[in-house]
């Protein structure tokens, strides 16, 4: 789906595997090493990314940070912390939509033209994935509807999932956002 010269898609893979200039990890406060796609990351990157987000502050639920990408033949990593699913009444919906800008914006401010995302919050965090995947079509369809009075670099944004079941409820999130007034 391509809108204001801004092309969204999905796919199943191996998000380490992805040659966008950037990839997101889907991170922790802490910006520290932990399980699922965020160990993945990790440990493709080596132990230089340990090194280096030791150093770093915490970075804020809803907030993004861009590391080198050491090991990964990448430009970058941006880490963003997604939220804990607490019920849908906590804020829990803007925080990952924030989380989601906020990668974006360092993607662009970065002169990346490409990044690759997986689907934030909805592993160990516990986001219901259809919830997840609503608030990640009404983000990604204002972000290209910004763009009209805004060029920015960023040229793709891929949605790198684990399986068909998981793009099919993605792609059709993406579909209704891009069908909300703007």
């Amino acid at each position: 789906m391509t809108t204001n010269e801004l092309t969204i898609e999905t796919t199943i893979g191996d998000l380490t595997e992805e040659r966008t200039d950037a990839i997101v990890n889907a991170a922790n406060s802490a910006l520290l090493r932990g399980g699922g796609v965020c160990g993945a990351i990790f440990a493709k990157a080596g132990p230089g990314l340990d090194c280096f987000c030791a150093e770093l502050s915490e970075c804020p639920t809803g907030d993004a940070r861009l590391t080198p990408a050491f090991d990964i033949p990448i430009r970058g990593i941006i880490h963003a912390v997604g939220p804990r699913w607490n019920g849908g009444n906590h804020g829990e919906a803007e925080l990952l939509a924030s989380a989601w800008r906020s990668s974006l914006q360092l993607a662009e401010a970065s002169g990346f033209r490409s990044i690759a995302f997986p689907s934030i919050s909805t592993g160990i965090y516990g986001y219901p994935l259809d919830r997840a995947a609503v608030v990640v079509g009404r983000t990604l369809a204002d972000y290209a509807r910004s763009r009209r009075a805004r060029p920015g670099s960023l040229e793709l944004v891929r949605i790198v999932l684990r399986d068909g079941a998981t793009m099919a409820i993605y792609d059709e999130a993406i579909r209704e956002g891009r069908r909300l007034p703007g």
